[in-house]
């Protein structure tokens, strides 16, 4: 490995949580044993997908599992799924979850595989994505959680460098064909139960993270945590910095979304995935923001890439909370009112 590229490494592993912790996320429960599980298929009322853990289930520092685990599976045995990252966990109220894996074609891998499996029958299922994300200081901050109202692939289209075009033009272009899988409006009904649900939820701060805020002149990046909606970017690169920011609400502009407020990595693929065998309408994604998608205007994207020891945004531990204290909410509701939720969506 040559320098610059371990630099890069290095920078990116303390600029985005996420990734830093894809390492020990393929590790985190590999060692666990799995059952298969015996008689009928589980009926599925709401599954909840996470994207990695850090170490164990429940016990230690909690990734993006933990806490659903801790609230819903404690003592489940774990099902065995070939073709998925981690088992299945579920209950007798018929909430399920699982580990799928960072990036879009290591989830949405592991969602066919589970949704294929003859031990679940998710015919009336509903589904959270959840996981963290980053966010542009113009529209959120740390700590804060986002329902997906549009979810929009970052990368299917046509990309050149910045010095082939004139000065501020943009740099993509949409690729014809990619029509009914580069973008997914989500149920707004939905959308608008999820909210109803959450959006006067407690939600955790931090210290760290209301000093880290202060950093950025936007009024969105200085507010306290907050339930909120938008459209997130699923995008397999870790793109960084106000002009790929800018980009990246170009792209939703440019196909009807609403405002990009929220960058992962899966969502789109996991809802493609969905969508072939079940539909979409039932689709929920559920994100908490750990890192601004830019530095502040005192430094480079660079420097914002490789903070020094103790200058990177915080929140990790309040924002990994935040996002199961928010979607408990829902994941509640609909299996406490099975019998309004089992046929659809109700009215708002």
């Amino acid at each position: 490995m040559t320098s610059s590229r371990s630099t890069l490494f290095t920078a990116r592993w303390l600029a985005v949580p996420a990734a830093a912790l894809l390492f020990t996320a393929c590790a985190s429960t590999t060692s666990t044993p799995t059952a298969s599980a015996p008689g009928a298929p589980v009926k599925v009322k709401v599954f909840v997908a996470a994207m990695f853990e850090i170490g164990q289930n429940t016990g230690d520092r909690a990734g993006e599992f933990q806490h659903w685990y801790e609230r819903y599976w404690k003592g489940a045995k774990p099902i065995a799924v070939p073709g998925a990252l981690q088992p299945v966990y579920c209950n007798a109220d018929g909430v399920c979850g699982a580990v799928l894996g960072m990036g879009k074609v290591n989830s949405s891998s592991s969602m066919q595989a589970i949704l294929l499996n003859p031990q679940f029958d998710f015919s009336q299922s509903y589904y959270v994505i959840s996981g963290v994300a980053g966010t542009p200081p113009s529209r959120g901050t740390i700590g804060e959680v986002s329902w997906a109202t549009w979810l929009v692939d970052y990368d299917l289209g046509h990309r050149w460098a910045p010095e082939e075009n004139k000065p501020g033009e943009p740099t993509f272009m949409p690729r014809k064909g990619y029509e009914e899988y580069r973008r997914f409006k989500l149920n707004p009904d939905l959308v608008s139960w999820a909210m109803r649900l959450s959006a006067d939820t407690p939600l955790k701060d931090s210290d760290g993270a209301r000093k880290y805020r202060l950093r950025y002149p936007d009024a969105a990046a200085r507010r306290a945590p907050f339930v909120g909606t938008g459209t997130h970017m699923t995008g397999d690169t870790f793109f960084h910095g106000p002009g790929m920011s800018k980009q990246a609400q170009y792209i939703a502009r440019l196909y009807g979304a609403d405002d990009y407020v929220i960058t992962e990595m899966e969502a789109a693929a996991i809802t493609l995935v969905i969508k072939r065998t079940h539909g979409t309408d039932r689709v929920m994604s559920l994100r908490g923001a750990v890192n601004f998608d830019q530095g502040s205007p005192k430094e480079t994207t660079l420097q914002h890439l490789d903070p020094a020891p103790g200058e990177t945004a915080g929140g990790f531990a309040e924002t990994v909370e935040n996002i199961a204290l928010v979607g408990t909410r829902v994941v509640d509701h609909i299996v406490g009112n099975w019998p309004q939720w089992q046929a659809g969506v109700p009215k708002p």
